[in-house]
């Protein structure tokens, strides 16, 4: 460590907002370059390395190929796919001397079907799999929380070529599972959770979320079966249609400033719209209006979304639902623009009745019958009935999913977790195929489409996730496979102590170990172990007073175990600690 390329932190950076930040930083793996881009110091590159290697091997063991590909692409490719217009904002553009568009790929879908096409022409030559281990680049709006959510990323890609769905399925599987086993080997606690394919495409797709309270994706599990799904990717389940014959007729009332939920259900009970009857936020139909824009397009579509009035909007289930166009909330001048919708008392009658798509939560099934805005200021309809009065041009997943709900296979209720993205299977199907016609011929010598599966994980989102699981008040607490070392020597600095560190580190590197040995001269033994907690090796060697009687101190980072042990033994027992 006199030569180890380090400094450690006493503080945390003012940047930092979550353990894996502050931790990673404090303890010199890390440093912030830009906005959301960052340095790989020697520790870190060695633990995002072993990382790399599990990753590597596990793939390697499932048949993978790997190769290398180009981060800088043509604007060609991703125009055939869709994906330059679909992928927005996100996507990193430039342009070279001669005025042509290139990016730099945040996944190589285009680049992997243009590959196999140019290489493969017969059903002989499927099924294939080919990965890499590269760096990707998204532009994201608010790159945070340090290594967790950058705008340049190390990342796993693999993409399986079959020539029919049970080939893609077999494929589908195989990764899965060795995913499972990567995970499992790098001691990260994850659960798969259902989730949408996004600008991604294809029929299936599940996200492997590292369990964690700082995880910026949240989950919902069943308390009576295994489901669990992305929030959204949950499917409300409808109730049973109702008969829309023999219930009261919608009427129109009076209702004076009542622009909110709260406002209109004290109104109604106050006076005894419907005799008998308590009225709740439930009762009521929000309507929230929002705007869309197609990929590619400059024009904006109004669309109505429907939720009972006792359910928030999810904006990123509505952006789901709407992927790959862009959405937003009406601002004032769409209101001023449009003066058939009057803010806070918008109907389905009125969006309808002027061209506008009306879309409902599954919720609002037919035979329900609700309180709504009338389409005129300071009026709501009551017992207006669906399938009846109104009927939505489609449903749309865009109310919160709460903690009670029914789970959608029927099982439990739903309760929900946070967790972080580590890994996301995609069932692809010839989305890409389709697009750069990528056939094979037959054993009847006919052409056949290939179907396309596609498999990442973040690797250096990988390292966080690690952190975030394992860690403690002194610092980070890494799984042996991935540690920077299996063991770290500390000479206190008295005597011969260092020189005793220095030879029994090149003992241990010889018996195979790999050993961070500190040697600092002139630097205080509180601060070295402070240090050795903070750098979170799982195994250390401690040379300090004791050496005076031929003792050491062995201690274990996981459990915080220390045990004296003799010095002429010392070489042995630290083999068998990191054995274990």
């Amino acid at each position: 460590m006199s030569t180890l390329f380090l400094r450690t932190l006493r503080e945390d950076p003012a940047d930092a907002e979550v353990p894996s930040h502050k931790l990673l930083a404090r303890g010199g793996y890390v440093r912030r370059a830009a906005p959301g881009v960052y340095s790989w110091l020697p520790l870190g590159k060695l633990v995002l390395e072993n990382v790399t290697a599990v990753v590597r091997e596990e793939m390697n063991r499932m048949g993978g190929q790997e190769v290398l590909l180009p981060a800088l692409l043509p604007r060609e490719l991703y125009e055939t796919s869709g994906r330059w217009s679909e992928y927005g904002d996100l996507l990193m553009h430039l342009v070279d001397r001669k005025g042509a568009d290139y990016l730099l790929a945040p996944t190589h879908e285009e680049l992997f079907t243009q590959l196999v096409k140019s290489e493969y022409s017969s059903y002989k030559d499927f099924p294939v799999i080919l990965y890499q281990i590269q760096e990707k680049f998204r532009d994201e709006a608010r790159p945070r929380a340090g290594i967790l959510r950058g705008r340049e990323f190390h990342m796993k890609d693999a993409y399986s070529f079959d020539v029919d769905d049970s080939g893609l399925e077999e494929s589908y599987r195989k990764h899965r599972d060795t995913y499972m086993r990567i995970f499992d080997r790098l001691g990260l606690r994850y659960v798969i959770v259902s989730a949408m394919s996004g600008a991604m495409g294809g029929s299936k797709s599940e996200e492997f979320l590292a369990e964690t309270p700082v995880g910026e994706d949240t989950f919902v599990r069943s308390t009576d079966s295994d489901f669990a799904a992305n929030v959204e990717a949950v499917q409300t389940p409808a109730p049973t249609p109702k008969r829309v014959t023999g219930l009261p007729d919608a009427q129109v009332h009076h209702t004076p400033d009542t622009p909110t939920i709260e406002t209109l259900v004290d109104y109604l009970n106050v006076h005894e719209v419907r005799p008998g009857h308590t009225f709740t936020a439930g009762d009521t139909l929000k309507n929230v209006l929002v705007k869309i824009r197609q990929p590619g397009s400059d024009k904006w579509e109004i669309v109505g979304v429907g939720v009972p009035g006792d359910r928030e909007v999810d904006m990123k289930r509505l952006e789901a639902a709407f992927d790959p166009a862009e959405v937003s909330l009406l601002e004032e001048e769409d209101f001023t623009a449009h003066p058939f919708l009057v803010k806070g008392y918008v109907g389905p009658a009125g969006l309808q009745n002027n061209g506008l798509r009306y879309l409902a939560d599954p919720r609002i099934a037919p035979g329900t019958r609700w309180v709504t805005g009338a389409d005129r200021a300071d009026h709501h309809v009551v017992d207006l009935v669906c399938g009846r009065d109104f009927t939505p041009d489609g449903t749309v997943e865009a109310a919160e999913v709460r903690e009670g709900d029914p789970s959608p296979d029927g099982h439990g209720t739903l309760y929900t977790a946070r967790g972080i993205e580590i890994g996301h299977v995609f069932q692809l199907g010839r989305k890409y195929t389709d697009a750069f016609e990528l056939d094979a011929l037959g054993p009847d010598g006919k052409p056949k489409r290939i179907t396309m599966g596609s498999y990442g994980i973040g690797v250096s989102r990988v390292v966080a996730a690690i952190v975030e699981q394992h860690h403690d008040d002194r610092g980070i607490v890494w799984p042996r496979s991935v540690a920077p070392a299996d063991v770290h020597v500390v000479g206190t600095g008295k005597g011969d102590q260092v020189e005793v560190a220095l030879r029994l580190g090149s003992e241990l590197e010889a018996r195979g170990l790999r050993v961070l040995v500190d040697d600092r001269p002139g630097v205080s033994p509180g601060v070295k172990f402070t240090d050795a907690e903070l750098l979170g090796v799982p195994t250390t060697l401690i040379v300090g007073k004791g050496l005076a009687n031929g003792m050491l101190e062995l201690r274990d980072r996981p459990s915080g175990d220390r045990v004296e042990i003799a010095l002429d033994d010392a070489v042995d027992q630290v083999v068998a600690a990191v054995s274990d």
